[in-house]
């Protein structure tokens, strides 16, 4: 179901500090963060990916663009909806930005599940929202600067969850300096959590409370039935103001936990649209 916390353009030394968690089927095959090869007139990205769909639920590109979407609770589903794993590929690999993208994304909105996606432009400095639900009109706006959560409601709903690692994401940045932020200690110390809220605090999503209560942790090991179900992935993603930009990912692998840890520059662009 995923879980989001960031820092957006209000970091003294980062234009965006992102901390990601997916959650999946353990059973749903996928592969870890790498470098996607291109295929024909599209961009290379830099992402998980989800062998079932092929789309990613986080990605990034050389030169600057940044998608990452989370699921809506619901207790019905659109049978035979379209991947939402496709929606971040699309806008890394087109020409669109964040706005433009979410405004052609709100006319097949009603074709997917549920979503939360979050677009962005690093160089033009643009950072958009769009979700499809909870009914009538998708929303769309602009992210303002400053630190936002997202989980499986729209943007900074107070979950408990979302509450939880927005107090605890911004103590962390309060009590670390750029020389003393790891990306990996990040991780450990913020994305690992496993405390869970009082029942009575748990959200009606109209699921079963008892399933909302077992996911309702930040870092999530539980299991549905017969099928595992938790926290597959950990990442963090650091853009400093200069364009170097960190990627930290902890990730699970039948039993083991692995890392990645890619660093690249930002390419810049000719102005866009945004």
């Amino acid at each position: 179901m995923c879980i989001a916390a960031w820092a957006w353009d209000c970091h003294p030394a980062h234009r965006l500090l992102l901390l990601f968690n997916r959650d999946e089927y353990h059973s749903r095959p996928t592969q870890p963060t790498q470098w996607w090869a291109p295929g024909e007139g599209s961009k290379e990205i830099l992402g998980g990916r989800d062998e079932l769909g092929g789309g990613t639920w986080m990605g990034c590109t050389r030169d600057g663009r940044l998608a990452f979407l989370t699921n809506v609770r619901e207790p019905s589903s659109l049978i035979g909806g379209k991947t939402r794993g496709q929606l971040p590929v699309r806008f890394l690999q087109g020409s669109h930005g964040p706005l433009e993208y979410a405004t052609e994304i709100a006319k097949e909105a009603d074709q997917y599940n549920g979503f939360n996606l979050i677009l962005v432009d690093l160089n033009l400095g643009t950072m958009v929202y769009i979700s499809n639900r909870p009914g009538g009109d998708p929303v769309i706006q602009t992210v303002a600067p400053g630190l936002h959560v997202l989980s499986n409601a729209a943007i900074d709903s107070p979950w408990p969850k979302a509450l939880r690692l927005g107090q605890t994401f911004e103590r962390y940045l309060e009590t670390h300096d750029d020389a003393d932020t790891s990306l990996k200690h990040m991780v450990e110390e913020l994305m690992m959590d496993t405390i869970k809220p009082d029942r009575c605090m748990v959200p009606e999503t109209g699921v079963d409370p008892e399933w909302e209560y077992k996911i309702s942790s930040i870092f999530i090991d539980t299991a549905k039935g017969q099928a595992r179900y938790g926290t597959r992935s950990m990442v963090a993603l650091a853009v400093k103001l200069d364009g170097e930009i960190t990627f930290y990912e902890r990730y699970l692998e039948n039993t083991l936990w692995k890392e990645n840890f890619i660093q690249f520059h930002m390419e810049k662009e000719q102005q866009r649209e945004p």
